[in-house]
C-alpha cells in the first residue's frame, strides 16, 4: 500500500532557498558638527570686527569720498546677519534626498538622505555679490549699461544656485548649475572684457590696481561652484568642510577684499569724488512742489 504522506515526507527533506529580504535603509542625516558651528561663529565675529573698522574708516572721509567705504561696510554687514543666522540655526534648511540603490535579486531600495542647506548663505550672496560688482564697476568706470548687465546676471547666477541646492531632481540641480555658469560667465565678460577695457582710460595706477583686485576677486568666485559642486551638488564633502571652503573664501572676497580696496583706492591722489544727490540731496531744480503753484487756474 502506498503511504498518502510520503510525498510530503521527501519535499520537506529537499533544501529550501530562503526568500531574499529587503531591510529598509536607516535615514542618513549629513548637518554641521562642533568644527562647522564653531567655524560660523569666528566667521560672524570677524564679519562685525571689519564692518566696524570699515565704518569707522568711512567716517574720516567726507561724503563725498565715503561711496566705496559705505558699499563695503553693507557688505560685511550683511554677511555678519548671514553668518549669525547659520551659527543659531535659523539660516539652514533640512532637505530631504532620497537616492536609487539597484540591486541584483531583489527590488531596488531607496536610501534617504538629509543635508543641512543653508539658504542664508544664498541671501547673503544676492545682497553681497551686487554690491561688490559695483565697487568694482565704478572703479573702472563701467556704463550703467554694462552694470545692470552686470547685477542681473550675478542675480540670476546666485537664485539658480539656491534653486539647485533645494531640488531634489538630480536632472533639474544640474541643468540649474549650468544656467549659473552661464550668468557667471556673462559677469566675467563684463568685469574682465568690459572692465578692463574701460579702465585704461584712467591713470596708470587705477588701471593696474584693478587688474590685480579684479583678477582676485574672478579666481576667488570661480572657486565658489567648483565648491558647490563637490558640497550640496554631489555631496562628496561633509558639511563641515563646505563650511570651511566657503568661509574662507568669504572672509578673502569680503574683509579682505574691502581693505584691500580702501586702503588702496583712499592713497591714490585721484579719489573719486562724488557730488551732486549723494553728497548733498535733491537740490531745488527738478524738485515736486505742491501747493505752491503762483499761476492761476
Amino acid at each position: 500500500m502506498i503511504d498518502a504522506m510520503e510525498p510530503l515526507k521527501h519535499a520537506s527533506e529537499a533544501p529550501v532557498t530562503p526568500l531574499p529580504t529587503v531591510i529598509p535603509s536607516i535615514p542618513e542625516y549629513q548637518q554641521a558638527g562642533d568644527v562647522g558651528q564653531r567655524t560660523l561663529w569666528v566667521v560672524f565675529v570677524l564679519m562685525v570686527l571689519s564692518s566696524i573698522a570699515i565704518y569707522s574708516m568711512a567716517f574720516r572721509q567726507p561724503v563725498q569720498k565715503r561711496l566705496f567705504h559705505i558699499l563695503t561696510a553693507f557688505i560685511t554687514t550683511f554677511a555678519a546677519i548671514s553668518y549669525f543666522a547659520m551659527a543659531v540655526g535659523d539660516g539652514v534648511y533640512l532637505n530631504k534626498i532620497s537616492v536609487k540603490e539597484a540591486q541584483k535579486h531583489v527590488p531596488d531600495t531607496e536610501h534617504i538622505i538629509f543635508r543641512e542647506v543653508y539658504w542664508a548663505r544664498y541671501v547673503d550672496w544676492s545682497l553681497t555679490t551686487p554690491l561688490l560688482l559695483l565697487d568694482l564697476a565704478l572703479l573702472a568706470g563701467l556704463s550703467g549699461a554694462n552694470i545692470l548687465v552686470a547685477v542681473v546676471a550675478d542675480l540670476v547666477m546666485i537664485l539658480t544656485g539656491l534653486f539647485a541646492a533645494l531640488t531634489t531632481e538630480q536632472s533639474s540641480k544640474w541643468g540649474y548649475y549650468a544656467i549659473a555658469v552661464i550668468a557667471y560667465l556673462t559677469v566675467v565678460y563684463q568685469l574682465g572684457i568690459n572692465g578692463r577695457s574701460v579702465v585704461q582710460a584712467k591713470d596708470q595706477k587705477t588701471a593696474t590696481f584693478f587688474a590685480a583686485i579684479g583678477g582676485f576677486t574672478l579666481i576667488l568666485w570661480t572657486l565658489y561652484p567648483i565648491i558647490w559642486g563637490v558640497a550640496d551638488g554631489s555631496r562628496k564633502v561633509n558639511v563641515d568642510s563646505e563650511i570651511i571652503a566657503y568661509a574662507v573664501l568669504d572672509v578673502l572676497a569680503k574683509p579682505v577684499f574691502g581693505f584691500w580696496l580702501l586702503f588702496t583706492h583712499d592713497a591714490f591722489s585721484s579719489t573719486t569724488s562724488i557730488e551732486g544727490f549723494w553728497a548733498n540731496g535733491l537740490g531745488k531744480e527738478g524738485a515736486i512742489r505742491v501747493g505752491d503753484d503762483d499761476e492761476g487756474a
